[in-house]
């Protein structure tokens, strides 16, 4: 189920919900974007540990805390203009001659792109 996302890879983002609610209501920045499975990975949010077996001889084993996936449908953009988590609109403007699709905020209607 491939379909366009809303949220892209350097934008800063609000946790709506999530597993406990430990995250909910932090910000972070988009590290990676996986638009087939519809998740994101945040910066400093749902750490998860991961327990590493030593591969090499010399090498130590241990546990890693990294940070795991989010439904993008936990989250929402926040606006660089107004700072406020915003639905995601799309427009299009004439940029060099062509029409160009560009997301604005809903609330401040300024283009975020």
């Amino acid at each position: 189920m491939s379909s366009k996302l809303n949220i892209k890879t350097g934008d800063t983002v609000m946790v709506m919900t999530g597993e406990l609610g430990k995250d909910k209501g932090q910000t972070g920045k988009v590290i990676k974007v996986f638009p087939d499975k519809q998740r994101v990975i945040v910066s400093g949010r749902r750490m998860m540990v991961r327990h590493v077996k030593p591969r090499q001889q010399g090498q130590e084993g241990g546990r890693i805390e990294k940070e795991g996936t989010i439904h993008v449908s936990n989250l929402m953009l926040v606006c660089p203009h107004c700072k406020r988590p915003v639905r995601v609109g799309h427009t299009f403007i004439e940029k060099d001659g062509k029409q160009v699709k560009v997301r604005f905020c809903r609330k401040c209607k300024k283009n975020i792109d």
